[in-house]
């Protein structure tokens, strides 16, 4: 096979792929792979040269996912597009293949992978800046979320907010805030792990597009799920992971504030800790935050 024809495969493939999942696989990026021909120009390929074996290189594609503690193991192949652009001020952030974040909202809008399609009243997305600092990840949305389309908009809701607050951040700034599944749980249940999964692909590109700074995972379930580990909160909080490159940190979730008053310290020292490394990490990081005040 030529240079020439393993471009027009890879080309095919990108194409499949990206009508498929819906997003550009970062994996099948062309400028990764330095085609050189099999056979000369003149000389037609053999059809051998189109067997499974030939194309694996192309069409295989794995991303990496931390365990529990940091290390990293792998995850099967999500739909991801390439690189952001670099946080700051401005619209939607946009990848170079296009995706942008409201095509993804799009998409989830009319997503149909598990079985809380047909029990939502509005998929939720998620809101906040383009071009966040923090994005904070919960589990999934509640009544009122349910019914506004928006996340945290409900009593744990306006709590997180204050916590936000406490330490220049809010969703109208510097902050991004989603949930592990797009769609609420039929009587505030947990996700099951097939619907966590149906949604990955979904918050996984909107981190890939946001690059935020560092992740803010609330509670059990977001926490579990980006980490990829049985670990419980109550071991987790309050330290920093590695999620595919970025710093991930985590705390109790509101909800379990507003049942448990005697949460509220550690949640408060996790904050702490949380503003600790962004005056290091992230110097200026409050401006927007001021800014809007």
């Amino acid at each position: 096979m030529t240079a020439a024809e393993k471009k027009d495969v890879l080309a095919f493939v990108q194409l499949a792929s990206a009508s498929i999942l819906g997003f550009a696989d970062r994996d099948l990026d062309g400028e990764k792979y330095n085609f050189q021909d099999d056979v000369p120009a003149s000389t037609p390929a053999s059809s051998e040269s189109m067997d499974a074996g030939n194309t694996a290189g192309i069409v295989a594609g794995q991303h990496i996912r931390t365990s529990g503690d940091g290390s990293m193991d792998e995850g099967k192949a999500a739909a991801l597009p390439p690189t952001a652009t670099e946080s700051g001020t401005g619209p939607a952030a946009v990848s170079p293949a296009g995706i942008t974040m409201p095509s993804i909202e799009e998409k989830v809008s009319r997503c149909q992978n598990c079985r809380l399609a047909s029990t939502r009243k509005n998929t939720v997305p998620g809101e906040g800046s383009q071009h966040p600092v923090v994005m904070v990840v919960g589990e999934g949305p509640g009544e009122m979320e349910d019914r506004s389309g928006r996340p945290f908009v409900g009593p744990a809701g306006q709590l997180l907010d204050r916590m936000l607050a406490a330490i220049s951040l809010s969703r109208t700034s510097n902050c991004y805030i989603a949930n592990i599944v797009k769609c609420r749980p039929p009587h505030n249940r947990d996700p099951y792990p097939d619907e966590e999964e149906a949604c990955s692909p979904f918050l996984e590109a909107q981190i890939h597009i946001l690059k935020p700074k560092v992740i803010l995972a609330l509670g059990n379930i977001a926490a579990k799920k980006l980490l990829n580990t049985s670990e419980g909160i109550s071991r987790l909080r309050g330290r920093f992971y590695d999620y595919n490159g970025i710093p991930l940190t985590a705390t109790y979730h509101p909800s379990a504030l507003l049942h448990n008053e005697t949460l509220k310290r550690p949640a408060w020292e996790d904050l702490k800790v949380l503003r600790a490394w962004l005056e290091e990490n992230a110097p200026g990081y409050d401006t927007p935050f001021r800014q809007q005040a």
